[in-house]
């Protein structure tokens, strides 16, 4: 099954890019890695190591969201997934071996990979808060869509730098996402 094949390659490409870093990541590597053939690899990645390593840093972002969508299925409103979404985000980002892996040896060459998955990741968050936002109580003028932009925005930006919120006290997260995030958009 191809998609299955593509997948292992993926996944594979990520793990030689916490082993190896980017730089040093090879074609090769991943199909070592995948137990396939070199062959294999440039049919599913026909332009080589650059298209490898940017799918699977993509791949890796969606793998991402979809554990933290899963982690936060069962919030019983809206402010407390923003609560447990930033709590959980932020910690598989610190506990992330191959972020970690890529972002001390080699930042110069993470900014560009995570840039070209930025537009799909925020048009996907975005989409995501606005329909929830839909259900909410909004402040009057308040548009679902302009919200839902604004904080995945505001999300993505604590997620990778916390700045004076620890977010790994609830109280100061739920400080964070009911007073500064949500007074602004919902209505008490």
């Amino acid at each position: 099954m191809p998609d299955d094949v593509r997948t292992r390659i993926l996944a594979a490409t990520v793990a030689c890019l916490g082993r190896y870093g980017i730089a040093k990541t090879t074609v090769d590597d991943a199909a070592r890695e995948a137990g396939l053939a070199r062959a294999t690899v440039y049919r599913h990645f026909p332009d080589g190591k650059e298209q490898l390593i940017a799918e699977a840093i993509t791949w890796a972002v969606g793998q991402f969201f979809a554990e933290l969508a899963h982690a936060v299925a069962d919030a019983p409103d809206f402010a407390t997934l923003l609560e447990q979404a930033l709590v959980h985000a932020h910690r598989a980002v610190e506990e992330h071996a191959v972020l970690q892996k890529v972002l001390e040896t080699e930042p110069e060459r993470l900014l560009p990979q995570l840039t070209q998955s930025a537009p799909q990741v925020q048009a996907v968050l975005r989409a995501y808060l606005a329909e929830r936002l839909e259900g909410e109580r909004l402040r009057p003028g308040i548009d679902p869509v302009e919200a839902g932009d604004w904080l995945a925005r505001m999300g993505l930006s604590f997620i990778l730098a916390q700045g004076r919120w620890d977010l790994t006290d609830p109280a100061d997260v739920r400080r964070l996402v009911r007073d500064e995030l949500l007074a602004p958009i919902l209505l008490p």
